[in-house]
């Protein structure tokens, strides 16, 4: 079942992300650390390996752009 629907709320979340970001809100990045952690959950649940060090970079990547957004 996860393995079905996770991946449209997945897409989702990226894409309602992706326009946060655009838009320069600042609960841009959390809601895509957030979408990592699903992320994360759909990897392990499918065995999709591959998609791990992904998964990583971005838990980095959103953090970074989080901090740095916010701390101005």
């Amino acid at each position: 079942m996860i393995h079905d629907y996770l991946p449209w709320l997945l897409s989702a979340i990226t894409i309602y992300m992706t326009i946060l970001a655009g838009n320069k809100s600042r609960y841009a990045w959390l809601i895509g650390l957030g979408n990592q952690a699903l992320w994360l959950v759909w990897i392990v649940t499918v065995g999709a390996w591959g998609l791990l060090p992904m998964n990583v970079a971005l838990w980095f990547v959103y953090a970074r752009n989080h901090w740095k957004w916010t701390r101005t």
